[in-house]
């Protein structure tokens, strides 16, 4: 088995590339804070069972990119897509938009935290596995 294997550093390296993609969306938020009937989105977190493997039927796939023009480049392969959560809570401004910028930033900064986090145990994780194995 493989050290990239490893269903806990499998499951460290999914909870890193989903809090990068929902660093993504929530900057789309804040820069569509002005635009007209606008509506903020977020990601739903996924969910990991007492091994780090995501559960059976969970919808953590690969989603192909989507050409918007026919100028596009066609993609290959697809990056990791994480399921977006529409069912928050927020108030709608005359214009339509819905974009709280205090909220948005408070989840951009709790992000950042969480995303320190998960990438200090996946080195600690990987300082541990060279220990054992006496490249240290």
């Amino acid at each position: 088995m493989a050290i990239n294997d490893l269903p806990t550093l499998s499951a460290l390296r999914a909870k890193m590339q989903w809090h990068q993609e929902r660093q993504r969306v929530l900057a789309e938020n804040i820069a569509n804070s002005d635009t007209p009937n606008f509506r903020p989105r977020d990601l739903v977190e996924p969910k990991f069972d007492k091994n780090g493997l995501p559960p059976p039927g969970a919808p953590m796939g690969t989603l192909p990119m989507a050409r918007t023009s026919a100028s596009h480049m066609a993609a290959i392969g697809g990056a990791p897509s994480f399921p977006q959560n529409r069912n928050g809570g927020f108030e709608t401004r005359p214009a339509g938009n819905a974009v709280n910028l205090e909220d948005q930033m408070l989840k951009v900064s709790q992000n950042q935290m969480d995303y320190a986090a998960v990438t200090s145990l996946y080195s600690r994780s990987l300082n541990l596995l060279k220990t054992a194995i006496g490249k240290r």
